[in-house]
């Protein structure tokens, strides 16, 4: 009987082990995915103080669109820097969406501002700065679409029984997505700047 029972508690312990091992590798895969969110926000981050400089010769008399830009990507930096610090946190994750939200509106209003100025379109560094943007947009887009996907198995994991028992024990808190909140925001911004 004594020998029954040990062999149930083992049993209980290998379950549970392995329902552990399961949530750390579901958080490990999020934690992963946003690393792959944060190489392309980088990215972006990274060129657009080229954009600005190279608008910044054609557009002297905007300069509080290309001041909003650079306002708007630092605050973004800022927000990528607390994300990092903690995937999946839900105050972190909201900041960082609302500053990509708010430097993605203000690239758009600059790219639509440029369409007044026919050199600044022709020119090639812009082009091919925005050729990059756009590419880096659409890396931002498929990343954040990974990463929610891993959340979204790591929250499942988190909050179905059995696991939720070992969840709750071991304190597995939930991960938040990355989301989008503005239609406008869902776009992708268009960048034109070939040939008029």
């Amino acid at each position: 009987m004594s020998w029954l029972i040990l062999i149930l508690l083992v049993g209980l312990v290998l379950w549970a082990v392995g329902i552990y091992n399961g949530l750390v590798m579901a958080r490990n895969a999020y934690k992963n995915a946003f690393a792959q969110i944060d190489v392309q926000l980088t990215r972006r981050h990274d060129l657009i103080p080229n954009l600005v400089e190279v608008a910044k010769r054609y557009m002297a008399h905007e300069k509080d669109a290309l001041e909003a830009v650079i306002m708007a990507r630092n605050s973004a930096v800022g927000g990528l820097d607390r994300a990092k610090a903690n995937p999946g946190d839900p105050g972190a994750m909201q900041a960082l969406s609302g500053a990509e939200n708010q430097l993605t509106g203000a690239l758009g209003r600059l790219f639509a501002l440029s369409e007044a100025y026919p050199d600044l379109k022709a020119n090639q560094t812009m082009m091919q700065l925005s050729e990059e943007l756009t590419s880096t947009e659409n890396k931002v887009a498929f990343a954040r679409q990974a990463y929610n996907d891993a959340v979204m198995n790591y929250n499942n994991r988190r909050e179905m029984f059995p696991s939720s028992v070992v969840a709750n024990m071991f304190a597995f808190t939930p991960a938040s997505l990355l989301e989008v909140e503005s239609a406008e925001v869902r776009k992708a911004v268009r960048v034109d700047f070939g040939a008029p």
